[in-house]
């Protein structure tokens, strides 16, 4: 079995070995025998890659907000704390090199991806419309809203609907990504387990990729930091008693 979940998930190292034997097939074993079973065959995750973002600073910003989640990622309710960004990514034609980006806006308490939208081009619409989504699918949510500097958040047009929605606005310091760490670490998941080593040739089986990936992550992909649930059982779970 844990080679079937090798060959199914290379990605995956031990820890997440473990515990996908017990949650999806019953069989307990601690961290310590899995480690060894897996040097013994051999099996190994698939080697971690530097995440580049692709964020473009506003050469002349209309609206900069101060850091005020000042790198605390804690949150005790979900809709308490959002954290957002956009990624690219890159497909090939024969030899022309096309890109299209991501947005998305993950909420800190259950990790889930509240939101995402995907673009050809990165501007404002790509990143007005992914939190219009996450109005639409969480309406009368006010969370702290962080971002770094890209000229889509420093726009006044975009500060003016965080207003309008009763949202507080934090911006990390200039170069600083672990200001909003979380999500870049989401990018660094998504890329390493999906996208790096992989030569994609159309645009429609990149996306879908994404858009598979984002639902795995959201329903099927176990967190430690959760308690050992999927970032939407970490949010039905406090629904549940809330």
């Amino acid at each position: 079995m844990i080679e079937k979940i090798h060959i199914d998930s290379p990605d995956k190292g031990y820890r997440r070995i473990r515990d996908d034997l017990e949650r999806y097939n019953g069989i307990k074993a601690n961290d310590k025998r899995v480690l060894r079973i897996c040097r013994k065959k051999g099996i190994k995750s698939t080697i971690k890659y530097s995440n580049n973002g692709c964020t473009r600073q506003a050469a002349n910003p209309q609206f900069i907000a101060e850091n005020v989640l000042n790198r605390d990622f804690s949150a005790e309710a979900p809709n308490q704390k959002w954290l957002t960004d956009v990624t690219e990514f890159k497909y090939y034609i024969g030899i022309e090199v096309h890109k299209i980006y991501l947005s998305a806006i993950l909420d800190l308490f259950d990790r889930r991806i509240v939101s995402f939208v995907i673009r050809d081009s990165n501007n404002n619409a790509l990143v007005f419309d992914t939190f219009d989504a996450a109005i639409a699918a969480n309406p009368g949510a006010t969370p702290l809203f962080h971002s770094d500097r890209g000229f889509q958040y420093t726009n006044r047009a975009f500060h003016a609907k965080l207003e309008t929605a009763g949202m507080t606005q934090s911006m990390s310091r200039v170069a600083k990504c672990i200001d909003n760490g979380p999500m870049e670490g989401f990018w660094g998941i998504l890329k390493r387990e999906r996208y790096y080593g992989n030569r994609f040739t159309d645009r429609d089986s990149l996306v879908k990729m994404i858009e598979n990936y984002i639902e795995y992550y959201n329903t099927r992909r176990l967190q430690r930091k959760l308690g050992i649930l999927t970032p939407f059982e970490k949010h039905e779970q406090y629904l549940a008693v809330a």
